[in-house]
């Protein structure tokens, strides 16, 4: 079998292989892999950057749970990891957390392909048998409707050995996960989603209702492009997505009725009425503060000069004292 045909083969075994790990996911892994992802999306202004990461955690025989992870320095050639840099971090971490042991890396690619085996080569001198958390970029799949139903854009993969024409070949078999949060992480993550200590209830609320808008939109657009590659015949049709994308569409109002616009634009008169107001009254309210200040350092100024009596030169009485 020549290398060419090699590198044209699956690197993923098919689903029917089943894999006997038990592995638990935490929160904090998967929030420093999306702030990569994000960062890395802003600096190279690619929608699916190439970015490279190590995963720490514990490991008792066939159960693993990963608990931290931080990221890796690559090559000037893009596809050899740094050494050096990978033992400096992985001692630091280890002083900090002694019971953390390197597990795996973590990428972002649709699935594994023959790059990340050799990439995974590279990480056998630390774990025998590294693990490989593949965060999925936002596109969608022909086979959405995922057996495991997992709603995170995560996949694990397990490395294993596969015989193909008495030749052996490094492959990867899926291996499911669940996520695991103690107290401290869940009041963390809490914390965070609400954007910070500092803020008021009223922020903390807007807050929420902006990130729930901007993931509907987000869902939207990724179903929009959906259906543009379905009628462009770049992506494979899925009648049951379309049929629920259909049932969805005809259960929404019709947002073009007249009586729908009248009624959408009287309330937003009355929400833009109603911060008209708040502004007025705070406004109204700045504004009395600062008379009342005046009246105050007005009265003390008279009291320290004596009274309101005016006097002229040479201290004799004015017309104005003689005529009230």
């Amino acid at each position: 079998m020549s290398q060419m045909e090699t590198d044209d083969l699956p690197v993923v075994l098919p689903s029917s292989t089943t894999s006997g790990l038990s592995l638990a996911l935490h929160p904090l892994p998967i929030l420093n892999i999306s702030e990569h992802l994000t960062r890395a999306r802003l600096q190279t202004n690619s929608t699916v950057p190439f970015i490279l990461g190590a995963l720490l955690g514990t490991q008792n025989g066939r159960d693993v749970e990963i608990v931290n992870s931080f990221e890796l320095a690559v090559e000037d050639d893009g596809v050899t990891v740094d050494q050096g840099f990978l033992v400096t971090r992985k001692e630091l971490f280890k002083q900090v957390f002694p019971s953390l042991e390197f597990i795996g890396w973590y990428t972002v690619a649709e699935r594994p392909i023959a790059r990340h085996i050799a990439l995974h080569e590279q990480f056998t001198p630390y774990s025998s048998t590294p693990l490989l958390l593949v965060m999925q970029p936002s596109t969608v799949f022909a086979a959405a409707a995922d057996a495991s139903g997992q709603t995170l854009p995560l996949k694990a993969y397990e490395p294993t050995i596969e015989m193909r024409d008495r030749k052996s070949r490094s492959v990867f078999i899926e291996a499911p996960y669940t996520v695991e949060t103690g107290e401290a992480e869940r009041i963390a993550v809490d914390w965070t989603a609400k954007g910070g200590e500092g803020g008021t209830s009223l922020e903390s609320h807007l807050q929420t209702q902006r990130a729930a808008v901007k993931m509907l939109h987000d869902r939207i657009m990724l179903l929009t492009k959906y259906v543009s590659d379905v009628i462009a015949g770049s992506a494979t049709k899925d009648h049951a997505t379309l049929r629920a994308l259909s049932a969805l569409i005809a259960s929404l109002p019709a947002s073009e009725n007249k009586g729908f616009r009248e009624e959408f634009d009287t309330e937003y008169e009355d929400v833009q009425l109603t911060a008209y107001l708040a502004t007025l009254t705070k406004s109204a309210n700045i504004l009395n503060e600062l008379v009342d200040r005046h009246i105050v350092l007005t009265t003390s100024r008279e009291e320290r000069s004596g009274g309101p009596r005016r006097r002229g030169m040479m201290g004799r009485p004015t017309d104005f004292d003689r005529f009230h």
